[in-house]
């Protein structure tokens, strides 16, 4: 009995055609073909990766050295063809624009939204995790958000008082830096504002600016180097003066208060000597 040679397969690179010939494939990707295939046998295979029909595909052979072919008769053997490794086959489409499907654009597709009464009743969501664990709003000592914003507040007082009895308290005019800092990386500046800030919205507090001893506190700052967040401003109202860049508002443990003076020509050329 004859040996009996059993064919390779050959790694060949799949491809899709473009009408622009200086883009990109829309789709590339490496495919291991037997050489012993047929055409036909090819393209059916080919029809599930780019979704164009056998009938609707035209196959060019691109070999390295050599010019292109097209591929024609699906009864022919692909191996006839000069199959080889490095190869590309470009699957072209022979359907009209109008035919393609297009499953780039989802503007005419319905999505579907989950009900919020159907979502709540699923056993093996976030949410059903969360309420058997007593986490966030489920925890029986969870507190309201204007609750939260309310202990806040007083914490905030507090933080303002212990710092007046150990006589290092925040007042506009005073210098600070702003925590945590370490050299050569220390922004400090100038205290412009202390008190609440009603135009920064505040979940469960409807109509903050009413009740203003409800609101954490907060302290603005002009900073000696544009390293901020504003002007001064935040939500549209103004609560200090300063130029672009320059100010910023923090919680007071956030700052430390004391003779911080500005930095000089000295302390920015440390600086740039630290970062280079």
């Amino acid at each position: 009995m004859a040996f009996q040679y059993t064919p390779v397969d050959i790694p060949v690179l799949i491809t899709t055609s473009t009408t622009n010939a200086n883009s990109e494939p829309h789709f590339v990707t490496e495919r291991r073909i037997t050489p012993t295939w047929t055409v036909m046998q090819l393209k059916s295979k080919l029809e599930t990766m780019t979704g164009i029909p056998p009938g609707s595909q035209r196959l060019k052979l691109k070999r390295p050295g050599h010019v292109d072919n097209w591929v024609d008769g699906d009864e022919s053997i692909i191996g006839e063809w000069g199959l080889m490794k490095g190869c590309e086959i470009e699957v072209h489409d022979c359907r009209p624009p109008s035919a393609r499907p297009s499953f780039n654009d989802l503007s005419s597709i319905e999505k579907y939204v989950l009900p919020t009464s159907t979502y709540e009743a699923l056993p093996n969501s976030v949410l059903a995790w969360k309420k058997r664990q007593k986490l966030g709003r489920f925890e029986p000592t969870a507190l309201s958000p204007a609750e939260s914003t309310r202990k806040q507040a007083e914490k905030d007082d507090k933080n303002l008082e212990d710092r007046e009895r150990r006589f290092i308290g925040i007042a506009v005019a005073k210098r600070a830096i702003i925590l945590p800092s370490s050299p050569p990386h220390v922004r400090r500046g100038i205290i412009r504002f202390v008190g609440p800030v009603p135009s920064i919205p505040y979940r469960g507090l409807e109509t903050p600016s009413a009740a203003l001893s409800a609101l954490p506190i907060w302290v603005g700052i002009e900073l000696d180097e544009p390293t901020g967040k504003n002007d001064g401003s935040v939500g549209g109202k103004r609560y200090f003066t300063c130029p672009s860049k320059t100010g910023i508002f923090v919680k007071p443990e956030k700052i430390e208060v004391g003779d911080f003076p500005p930095l000089g020509l000295d302390d920015l050329e440390d600086e740039t000597m630290e970062e280079i």
